[in-house]
């Protein structure tokens, strides 16, 4: 069993940034394929990044490549998701998965087997 437990998650104003932070622990492969995922009320489950942990190379989504930055601490078993020029599109609650084992090129929700319990972030204007 793994587990994922993430925080740094809060109130933010627009424009500034936030880091994410998730430690894994539990029974973990010597490689695993780590992501952070977001969701909001009205919208499904949303892929951010993912990195493979035995290099640290990292995929982005369309959609925030060049605003978040995702990376780890192999040491301390923790990503990290860094946040830049935050807008309310941004407000949603964020997720931090694990598939056990190597990262694949095309990766969705229904891979990851271990997840975290989310933490809010909210981006006032």
């Amino acid at each position: 069993q793994v587990q994922l437990v993430e925080s740094g998650g809060g109130l933010a104003q627009a424009g500034t940034s936030l880091r994410l932070a998730c430690v894994a622990s539990g029974s973990l492969e010597w490689r695993n394929c780590m992501a952070w995922f977001r969701q909001t009320p009205r919208k499904k489950r949303e892929p951010l990044a993912r990195l493979a942990t035995e290099d640290g190379s990292v995929l982005y989504v369309d959609s925030v490549r060049g605003r978040f930055t995702m990376s780890q601490d192999k040491a301390k078993n923790m990503v990290y998701l860094r946040m830049e020029n935050l807008s309310s599109e941004d407000t949603a609650k964020y997720y931090c998965a694990l598939d056990p084992g190597q990262c694949w090129p095309s990766w969705y929700e229904g891979m990851f087997d271990y997840w975290g319990q989310g933490t809010q972030v909210t981006v006032s204007s």
